[in-house]
């Protein structure tokens, strides 16, 4: 299991931060998703911890399979995704990503650093409109952020995710791990670059607004994804009396009957072969046979060499 926190400090308050990231989310997960690639939300909703306050619960099923480098496509699934698990408490966010579960706690942790300014990105997923090198927001005047704009910025708030990733695969963890976290890195930087480039999109929205845009934006992703079943999937069933027990729903539905089907049922009425007699009647032991073929003959007296 991998741990890392990253921390990416943001020109943002806290209070923007959070419709921010919400309106954010929503529409890059819409954007990079197609068939079968991109974010699926599961599950979204309030949570309250006793410890951080009140906050959101999301569970998000990242699909990586055009991600994936080749050594990796030949040992997954075809279809292959990581579950995230995160709890938002602003700005403090616990991220989990699991591909297989483990209880593993005790983990020292990488602390990693996201500048959204000065730090590159895939050349792929570059656009000058969101690079806040050049961006200025037209509503709040910030933006042309230059390098050490984390020392003087006003206003500016740091947001603590803390990810972990589990694969337990022999010989495959370490570099599966390694993988996913730079996935991550990257989805963690281009998302917070464009939360800011966009800041003149949500900045006049109500929670209530960017809640109902989340809503909206996310039926339509889930959609624009499809949904697929996992590439492997074991259930527990419990077991029926065999006068009630069918099959999973999922195979062809066959009506149960003592009978024999029809293909293999023995004609009623079948026609008798002619050459064949109407019964068959064994010899009597006690009788001796004599048998009878073309220039060999058999009887009781023993045979005789022929004199010359």
């Amino acid at each position: 299991m991998l741990l890392k926190e990253y921390r990416i400090c943001m020109p943002l308050t806290v209070d923007e931060y959070k419709i921010g990231q919400l309106y954010m989310i929503s529409k890059h997960s819409h954007e990079q998703s197609d068939r079968g690639e991109g974010v699926e939300v599961v599950q979204n909703e309030p949570f309250e911890d006793p410890h951080h306050g009140n906050g959101q619960f999301t569970e998000k099923r990242v699909y990586l399979n055009s991600k994936l480098p080749s050594w990796a496509r030949a040992v997954v699934p075809k279809i292959f995704y990581v579950t995230e698990k995160a709890w938002n408490y602003y700005p403090y966010t616990i991220t989990e990503y699991t591909i297989f579960d483990n209880e593993a706690k005790d983990l020292e942790r990488e602390v990693c650093f996201i500048d959204i300014a000065c730090d590159e990105i895939p050349e792929r997923y570059y656009k000058e409109s969101e690079d806040p090198k050049h961006f200025k927001s037209e509503k709040t005047g910030r933006g042309q952020l230059r390098e050490g704009w984390r020392d003087s910025h006003q206003p500016i708030m740091c947001s603590y995710k803390l990810v972990t990733v589990k694969f337990e695969v022999w010989g495959l963890q370490t570099r599966v791990e390694q993988f996913v976290h730079k996935v991550v890195r990257d989805i963690l930087l281009i998302g917070h670059r464009q939360a800011f480039a966009w800041v003149d999109e949500w900045y006049d929205m109500t929670m209530d607004e960017v809640r109902e845009f989340e809503r909206a934006t996310q039926e339509a992703t889930n959609k624009k994804i499809g949904v697929f079943p996992p590439a492997i999937s074991i259930s527990s069933i419990p077991l029926l009396p065999s006068s009630v027990r069918s099959a999973p729903s999922s195979a062809p539905s066959t009506p149960l009957s003592t009978d024999a089907p029809e293909f293999l049922s023995v004609p009623k009425d079948r026609p008798r072969k002619k050459s064949a007699p109407e019964t068959l009647t064994l010899p009597d032991p006690e009788k001796k046979a004599t048998l009878n073929l073309p220039g060999i003959h058999s009887s009781d007296k023993p045979c005789r060499p022929k004199s010359e």
